[in-house]
This record gives structure tokens, C-alpha cells and sequence, in this order.
């Protein structure tokens, strides 16, 4: 097996075995038929590895992405699901339970902190603290605290939780360590080096990379023992302990919730995945310019960049995730023309998402973040003229040189 990340993907998904297509066929069947009902009774009972009775918990197509995104995490198995939130609604709601507490990061992407607040609503405890220090972390657990949960890379303030530490932490007291590691991906960390249990990726954004594919998945690194997790299931506690994680994560989230990949989004971002790597270097090329050039312009307050030398955690991410991240953010001097400028820009798309093959612009506080309030957003360190960017695959002398016309006075 190579070694570069970049030739094992573009190598992962094919040929088809039936007929040479250099790509992972479609596979829409919903039913899946067997010539012997004892067979599709093994398959029920999940004696029949690698079989599929119905869609709503995988085909064939959505086994080849999740085989891929299993590789590139270094895990022993994924999930897949329909969106990325479809992936965490699934992985807290199958593993937690009225009476249990978490504790998270209080700079979370805004419709996951949206999530946390329906986790509450059903009896399940949550502790929003600085995960910039894992003695936070550690403050908040309480006996019956049962996960963590960070994103390797804040959205969109880019600030950096401790990773290591809080891995140290989650392994000592034995609790489930969860790592959202959508915007870094795969290509520049794996949060199973952290002692990360379950890792998720919205596959919508990086992995499939060309905005038209929905997508999550959620990694087991192997990294957790499940026979010590108090809310297994008793039916799942059979075998080999290292798959009750996430056979109950597809069998709740996928069989009973239903949050399921359709094999057309599987193509579409295994497909994607193939160019990942390439993407994702020019990207953050493009990004560290960009960063660098608006940082020194006048008219610019502020640039939150983890690759710049003046971020708080920029130590850590030069020695956790290398050559960087496309999403940056940033603060104008004179608020008041926020509106103006953004306007002004001819290149970036006024659009929501992240990861898309075009440079993908937003301001923040009246958009993704309006519904928590001035208040929420304050605690969160976003600023009410903050301006996240997802840097696209333009050349980079052409957007710093849209910038400078836009912010021209």
C-alpha cells in the first residue's frame, strides 16, 4: 500500500470488480434479495458480514465511502449518514440518555451549540467551557459526565482546543473523547493520534469539496472500550467489544432515525475524495496568502488565522496540522461599511458553507449565529463584525487583488 494519502485515494474506491469502471458504481436498490431465507435471516441477526438487507442502513455504495473515510482516519469502521449535524443528532442520541452530562467546547459551530440546547431539553446535561486548557475540562466532569466532545479547528472563530491534553484527560478518567474534525479533515489530522474514540467529518464539506453533496460520517479510531460504556444496549453487547459503538450508532441512528446517505451522495463524494489532498494544499496556500495580505491591510482590524504567527495557537496548529486550513476570519476596522465591502467583492460567492471549490464569504453575526443572541455570540468570542471566509481554488493573486478593490476607500 503507498504511503501518500493522495495516491491511496485517488487508488481506493476501484475498479469495479463486474464490469472495469474506474469508479464505485451506484447502487439505488432499496431491498436486497437472497436466494435462501436463512441467509437473509443472517444477515438480520448480523452474522453475515458485508451483506445489506435494506438501504436505510447502507448499500453497497455508501460501504465503499465509508471503507475510505475509514482509511484515510486510520479507524476501524464508519457510519455514514445524510448531513454532517444527521451524524452528531445520531451519535449523541443513541449514546446518551436522560440524567447523563457532557462537556464541550463553548466556541462550537452554532447549530451544533443548537443541538446541545435540544440535548438539554431531553434531560442530558451539557458544560460549555474554554477547551483551550484541558484543566477546564477536567473542572467541569462530574460522575456522571460520559463524553467530550471539540472540533479540532473552531467555526468560525479558529480557535484551537487542547487537543493532547484533553485526549490525556478522557483516557485517564475513561470517558468517550468525540473530535469534530471537519475542518481540518483527514488530510491534515487525525484525532485518533489524540485518543479520540469517534471522530466526525461532514463529509459536505472537504472530503466531497465541490459544494453539491450532503454528507457526515462517524469514525471509530478504536481508541475506546466499549465494554466499560454504561449505555450499550444489551442486545449489542455480543462479539468483540471494539463494534458496540458503532453498531448501535447505525442501527439507532440509521435503522430507527433514519439519517441515511443515499448511495447518489456516496458517488458524488467518494469522487470528491479523490482530489482531496490537491484541494485542500492550494486551498490553504491560498488562505496563508490571503491571511497574510489582509492582516497588514489598513482597513483590516483583524485576521483569525491559525497558520499566522500572531494566533493564539499557532504552535499548535504548525505542529498539529501543517500546511494549515482554508477557512479564515476577520474583522474590518469600520464596521459600519462591512455591507459595503462585502458587496463590493466580484470573486467570493455571499454564500453559506465551507470547502466549496469557490471562495465562499459570510458575515457571521447576522446570519449563522442571529438566532443565539448578541449575548451568546459575546461568550463565544464572535465579534458582531466578523466575516468568515472559505477559501476556494482561485488563484490567490486574484482574490487579494478583489480585496484590495473592495476595501479600497
Amino acid at each position: 500500500m503507498p504511503d501518500a494519502l493522495s495516491t491511496r485515494l485517488v487508488h481506493a474506491s476501484g475498479p469495479d470488480r463486474q464490469f472495469g469502471g474506474v469508479h464505485t458504481p451506484i447502487h439505488p436498490s432499496v431491498q436486497y434479495a437472497y436466494e435462501k431465507v436463512e441467509d437473509l435471516i443472517a444477515v438480520f441477526q448480523g452474522k453475515s458480514k458485508g451483506s445489506f438487507n435494506y438501504a436505510r442502513q447502507g448499500t453497497p455504495t455508501t460501504a465503499a465511502l465509508e471503507a475510505v473515510v475509514t482509511e484515510m482516519e486510520g479507524g476501524i469502521g464508519t457510519v455514514s449518514f445524510a448531513t454532517g449535524m444527521a451524524a452528531l443528532s445520531a451519535l449523541f442520541l443513541t449514546l446518551l440518555k436522560a440524567g447523563d452530562h457532557l462537556v464541550t467546547s463553548n466556541r462550537v459551530f452554532g447549530n451544533t451549540n443548537s443541538l446541545f440546547q435540544t440535548l438539554e431539553g431531553l434531560g442530558i446535561a451539557v458544560s460549555r467551557v474554554d477547551a483551550g486548557e484541558a484543566a477546564a475540562v477536567q473542572a467541569a466532569l462530574r460522575p456522571e459526565t460520559r463524553l467530550v466532545f471539540v472540533e479540532t479547528i473552531a467555526n468560525p472563530s479558529t480557535r484551537i482546543p487542547d487537543l493532547e491534553g484533553i485526549g490525556t484527560l478522557c483516557r485517564e478518567r475513561g470517558l468517550l473523547y468525540v473530535v469534530d474534525n471537519t475542518v481540518t479533515s483527514p488530510a491534515l489530522c487525525q484525532p485518533r493520534r489524540f485518543g479520540a474514540g469517534l471522530v466526525m467529518n461532514s463529509q459536505t464539506k472537504t472530503l466531497a469539496g465541490h459544494g453539491e453533496a450532503l454528507g457526515g460520517a462517524v469514525t471509530d479510531t478504536g481508541c475506546f472500550d466499549w465494554s466499560t460504556y454504561p449505555n450499550i444496549f444489551p442486545a449489542y453487547r455480543q462479539g468483540d467489544a471494539r463494534g458496540w459503538g458503532l453498531q448501535q450508532i447505525r442501527k439507532k441512528g440509521l435503522r430507527d432515525m433514519g439519517g441515511t446517505l443515499s448511495s447518489e451522495a456516496a458517488h458524488r463524494i467518494l469522487v470528491g475524495t479523490e482530489t482531496l489532498t490537491l484541494r485542500l494544499q492550494r486551498s490553504s496556500d491560498t488562505a496563508l496568502a490571503l491571511a497574510r495580505h489582509l492582516a497588514a491591510h489598513p482597513a483590516i482590524a483583524q485576521v483569525h488565522y491559525p497558520m499566522l504567527e500572531t494566533h493564539p495557537e499557532h504552535d499548535r496548529a504548525r505542529d498539529w496540522f501543517g500546511s494549515g486550513s482554508w477557512m479564515l476570519s476577520f474583522e474590518l476596522r469600520d464596521p459600519e461599511r462591512l455591507v459595503e465591502v462585502l458587496n463590493r467583492l466580484r470573486l467570493p460567492l455571499k454564500a453559506t458553507g465551507l470547502a466549496d471549490t469557490r471562495t465562499l464569504i459570510i458575515p457571521v453575526a447576522p446570519t449563522i449565529f442571529w438566532e443565539m443572541g448578541q449575548a451568546a455570540r459575546a461568550a463565544m468570542g464572535i465579534a458582531e463584525g466578523l466575516v468568515r471566509l472559505s477559501v476556494g481554488l482561485e488563484a490567490p493573486e486574484d482574490l487579494i487583488a478583489d480585496f484590495d478593490q473592495a476595501l479600497a476607500d
